[in-house]
């Protein structure tokens, strides 16, 4: 699976900082530790980001989805 930002040009710096880590799974909490800054100016800076429209868009390959591959396309032509 792979995670797409987009819109992060609209973004701060320290916008874009944020937003990164929060998508990777992070905790306001250990953002606020890494970006060395308090809870509140990192949930400032994610709302900021929201405002301004980034977009999250998960690419997941269809074999991954079971909705793929020679199986499946023999499956549906046998089907018409």
């Amino acid at each position: 699976m792979q995670i797409e930002i987009r819109g992060l040009e609209k973004l701060s710096f320290r916008e874009r900082q944020a937003v990164i880590l929060k998508e990777s799974g992070k905790s306001l909490e250990n953002i606020a530790k890494q970006l060395q800054l308090s809870s509140s100016s990192v949930a400032t800076l994610l709302n900021r980001a929201r405002s301004k429209g980034y977009e999250i868009v998960c690419i997941i390959p269809s074999g991954e989805l079971g909705l793929g591959g020679a199986d499946w396309d023999e499956e549906v032509s046998t089907e018409d």
